[in-house]
């Protein structure tokens, strides 16, 4: 993963760097950072690339990289698949090899349509005085975009300045790639994007492509679609949006007998066992392939320490983060350890301690509850949030799974001076350009979380601990796929499976200017990369090729009918309660929701990163 950058102007004019922005790219790449300008003549332009390397994939290539023909390529992805990359080669490499051997747009398309992984690039091709430039499918990769004076950058991450509206950063949409003809550009003195959009056959990706591009092309530019009417190839298979006839819509099951007997006897169906056996076999692949493609071991002499864990889980104990855990176990080897990431922001204390002598007896009735946190349970503590209760549990149920695997259950705790402290000087910054209290709540969580920095249990003794994986997988993905927000159920309950299955549509296809770009540039802002198993292309086909009804069954409970497929699947790798946990959200769970003004709502504008 990478800090990548370009500037293009079109005008002969000394560049300055903004020292913020080039020092969030920096933490991005901390093993390589260098820069390269070219310029084009008759007409004059000039393009700087910054890249700043975080080393992953075979043997260290620093970047910006140049081929012998004066192309140029600065790339922040991963290569899983589609294009073969050994463990000893670096897919950077492989990618400009391939890159250089295109002499015409159709074969540059077809290089990038067969990646399979997540990636954000900007390409310079010296023939013809191209820039290409794009974010993969989904945009699991963040790139950004703002014209100003004549200048285009792009940047992986950006700084937030107040009163600079006018030429905003805002995220490049993930519809395509794109390119420009440079000596067009600097002829016209403004840019035009030449854009390439995914497509699974045709027109009606391109007008959903051009509606998303009208709201987001800065201003003085332009975007039209390639007068050649070429595409890429979507990695995934289309959305079965097909409508069973004979389900009752309407039938709700309200019996109070065990949800997880309930998931036992659904398990015990054929036709269901058929469905969780073929989920388990991507999923697995999906998280092998994340957790398997790391630095080239025997490049130097020092041998691997098995005492730092390579690989980390941003971890509540929900379903989502148990699978990812239950599946990664699989796949790393038996002697190093799994990070478990857990963050929790400080209850006030005041008013819940005088609640929480009242509470032990409702926590009799639930011994899940009161045997997660163990002799703690008897003390408050301030960090007893909803997830550091349902993580503990998660972290029993792992630890009965596989006893011989160290599991770190990393507990990371924030004060609310230390929130506000990091959200000023780092976490607005990242977060840009998004604005709302959503984007505050869930992007300082994970910036937290990520770093790693808390404490672990031992032999009842607690000490600091810093997570030292470089590759951070998190479970975003399964929810938007599977029927697992609120939103979903009230969806099904107003309009049945046909508005179920538009509101599935919706989510994946703006998962990347909700979530992804945010998420990537929160993590990668501590040198480290965020992998997501549940966006893998296999994972996504095989879950588009499902109808709804064999996905999720809103009719049950909650606990049970929503991500219902993935509860089995819970179920038949062997994990307990943490399979009928009902969905809770990130900043809920952790409490950082509580921190803040309690009359917020999700989809307001965030003064606290408008003025941070």
């Amino acid at each position: 993963m990478c800090g990548i950058f370009c500037l293009l102007s079109l005008s002969p004019a000394h560049f300055e760097w903004d020292k913020t922005v080039y020092e969030h790219l920096k933490r991005r790449g901390p093993n390589s950072s260098q820069d390269l300008t070219v310029t084009g003549k008759n007409p004059c332009y000039q393009c700087l690339f910054s890249a700043h390397v975080l080393h992953m994939r075979g043997l260290l290539t620093p970047q910006p990289l140049q081929d012998n023909t004066g192309n140029i390529l600065v790339w922040n992805g991963e290569i899983f698949g589609g294009l073969p990359v050994t463990p000893v080669e670096n897919d950077t490499a492989v990618l400009s090899e391939r890159l250089s051997s295109c002499s015409s747009p159709s074969e540059v398309l077809s290089v990038l349509s067969r990646i399979r992984g997540p990636w954000g690039f900007v390409y310079y091709q010296k023939a013809g005085d191209y820039l290409w430039f794009g974010r993969d499918f989904f945009g699991r990769r963040s790139l950004l975009w703002k014209f100003d004076a004549e200048v285009l950058t792009l940047s992986s991450v950006a700084a937030h300045t107040p009163g600079a509206a006018q030429f905003a950063w805002q995220e490049v949409p993930a519809v395509g790639v794109y390119r420009i003809d440079l000596k067009a550009a600097a002829e016209a003195g403004s840019v035009t994007f030449e854009v390439y959009p995914w497509a699974y056959s045709g027109n009606d990706v391109i007008s959903i492509c051009s509606e998303t591009l009208s709201q987001s092309v800065p201003p003085g530019c332009t975007a039209v679609m390639n007068q050649s009417g070429l595409v890429l190839t979507s990695p995934v298979c289309p959305l079965n949006m097909s409508i069973p006839k004979s389900l009752n819509e309407t039938e709700a099951h309200s019996n109070s007998h065990s949800l997880v007997k309930d998931l036992v006897e659904l398990l015990a169906s054929k036709d269901k066992n058929d469905e969780v056996n073929c989920l388990i076999d991507v999923l697995s692949e999906a998280v092998r392939r994340r957790v398997q493609s790391l630095p080239f071991e025997g490049q130097d002499n020092s041998p691997p320490n098995n005492n730092n864990a390579s690989v980390a889980i941003l971890f509540s104990g929900g379903i989502d983060s148990m699978i990812l855990a239950a599946l990664a176990d699989r796949h790393i080897p038996a002697h190093q350890p799994i990070d478990l990431l857990n963050v929790a922001f400080k209850l006030q204390e005041p008013k819940k301690q005088k609640e929480s002598a009242k509470k032990p007896k409702k926590h009799k009735n639930k011994p899940t509850e009161s045997k997660t946190a163990g002799a703690a349970s008897q003390t408050f503590s301030p960090f007893d949030v909803p997830d550091r209760i349902t993580g503990k549990a998660g972290l029993k149920e792992l630890q009965d799974l596989n006893p011989e695997r160290r599991w770190n259950f990393v507990e990371i705790n924030v004060t609310q001076e230390e929130l506000q402290k990091m959200r000023q000087g780092r976490i607005c910054h990242l977060v840009h350009p998004l604005d709302t209290v959503l984007d505050d709540s869930i992007g300082c969580a994970v910036w937290f979380a990520a770093r790693g920095t808390g404490f672990i249990t031992e032999d009842n003794d607690q000490r600091p601990f810093t997570s030292s994986a470089k590759v951070i997988l998190t479970g975003i993905g399964a929810d938007e796929q599977l029927a697992g927000y609120s939103r979903h159920r009230v969806r099904f309950k107003m309009s049945g499976h046909e508005g179920l299955v538009q509101e599935l549509a919706m989510e994946l296809g703006r998962i990347s200017s909700r979530n992804l770009g945010r998420d990537d540039r929160v993590i990668g802002d501590h040198g480290k990369e965020a992998r997501f198993p549940y966006l893998d292309e296999d994972v996504v086909s095989y879950l588009n090729s499902l109808p709804v009804w064999e996905k999720t069954d809103l009719s049950l409970p909650r606990g049970v009918g929503e991500k219902l497929l993935l509860r089995l699947t819970a179920k038949q790798l062997g994990l307990g309660q943490s399979a009928v946990l009902p969905k809770r959200a990130m900043q809920f769970g952790s409490r950082i929701a509580k921190m803040e003004d309690s009359h917020e709502k999700a989809s307001d504008k965030c003064t606290r990163l408008l003025t941070g």
